[in-house]
């Protein structure tokens, strides 16, 4: 951020105030004192206004907000125009025109009047017409141009005015309060510092302290304005980035596949305990196996003693099948030791069995 120094003001002459008997009372808490029938002004308190102005003229910089900068003394024409023209804003440093920004309706009709002789003189016009015709745009160009040309650009009213030496500006003061413009003024023992929001006390007439003082302005604008556009830049990248992200992703990207989200269906899934079939005419099992069998037995097949016997009903003994644990298991579960009983073995073997 643009800074001044103690050194700076020192060279510049800025601490040098008007006479004794030609100041204003309301400056008195911005004086450090009096010499040689001279006031003198306080640098510190100097520094530290002008350094809050300077951060205010920066923050409404990088805002986008627009900025007018007024002198009209002689000493401050050619700072303002210069440095109002490198920063890229406006300036009046001819004459403040009453009205100009109160009535800037009227005001616009007297720029299109200018810039329409300007038309004139390119497209042929201005040559058709007699010389006394010519005399007379020629010196309203020259009137207009002098006032205007620092506005002739200017479609709405300024955000911000910085002005220097607001007793001579006292209607720019006035006009901006009314519109509730923010003002920024240099401001000298003999000015009144009424309707301006930010103070910097300092000489206005030395011409090192104004061009130090609207220098150090419009550097604080161009910083602003480099921050806006380095942060419009990131985001631009950012939204580009953004949408390049959003182009290279796949339907399917980001989604959980329903196998993944379910217990037991994924690749690391435990393999289920399978249970023993037994034939019909097979060997009875071992005792450990059949427990097993046993434990596997789905819910609502029976109990552990009805698959048991069902087991020793498929045994082969002597050639006959015996019915007695069948019945038993069919007893403890409605039948259903019978019906794989009957599902096992021949229907020739039951029917002889049965007579």
């Amino acid at each position: 951020m643009a800074t001044v120094t103690m050194k700076e003001l020192l060279e510049a002459g800025v601490h040098f105030g008007h006479q004794v008997r030609r100041w204003n009372p309301k400056m008195k808490d911005y004086i450090f004192g009096e010499r040689n029938g001279i006031y003198i002004i306080d640098l510190q308190k100097t520094q530290r206004l002008f350094k809050e102005a300077v951060k205010f003229v920066n923050q409404q910089a990088v805002d986008g907000k627009t900025f007018l900068f007024v002198g009209t003394k002689r000493q401050a024409q050619d700072a303002v125009e210069e440095e109002a023209k490198r920063c890229g804003h406006y300036y009046v440093n001819h004459r403040w025109l009453g009205g100009l920004l109160t009535n800037f309706q009227t005001v616009q009709k007297s720029i299109q009047h200018m810039k329409d002789i300007e038309s004139m003189r390119t497209d042929g016009r201005f040559d058709q017409l007699t010389k006394k015709e010519r005399l007379k745009l020629d010196h309203e160009h020259s009137a207009l141009e002098k006032n205007l040309a620092g506005i002739r650009d200017m479609i709405r009213l300024p955000d911000v005015i910085f002005i220097i030496d607001s007793n001579k500006e006292e209607i720019a003061v006035h006009e901006a309060n009314k519109l509730n413009i923010p003002v920024v003024a240099i401001v000298d023992t003999n000015c009144n510092p009424d309707g301006i929001d930010y103070i910097v006390p300092g000489n206005d007439d030395a011409l090192r302290a104004v061009r130090l003082f609207a220098q150090k302005m419009a550097d604080a604008i161009i910083e602003g304005q480099q921050v806006a556009k380095e942060g419009a830049a990131e985001v631009g990248e950012g939204a580009e980035a953004v949408e390049g992200v959003a182009a290279g992703a796949t339907p399917d990207e980001g989604k959980t596949d329903r196998r993944d989200r379910q217990p037991g269906r994924g690749r690391d899934r435990r393999p289920r305990r399978r249970t023993t079939y037994v034939p019909p005419g097979a060997p009875p099992l071992p005792e450990h196996e059949s427990a097993g069998v046993g434990e596997a037995t789905p819910a609502g097949a029976g109990s552990r003693n009805e698959f048991e016997g069902v087991q020793r009903e498929a045994a082969p003994e002597g050639g006959q099948i015996s019915t007695a644990s069948g019945s038993e298991s069919g007893n403890g579960s409605n039948g259903a030791g019978q019906a794989v009983a009957s599902d096992a073995t021949p229907k020739a073997e039951v029917a002889e069995q049965t007579r």
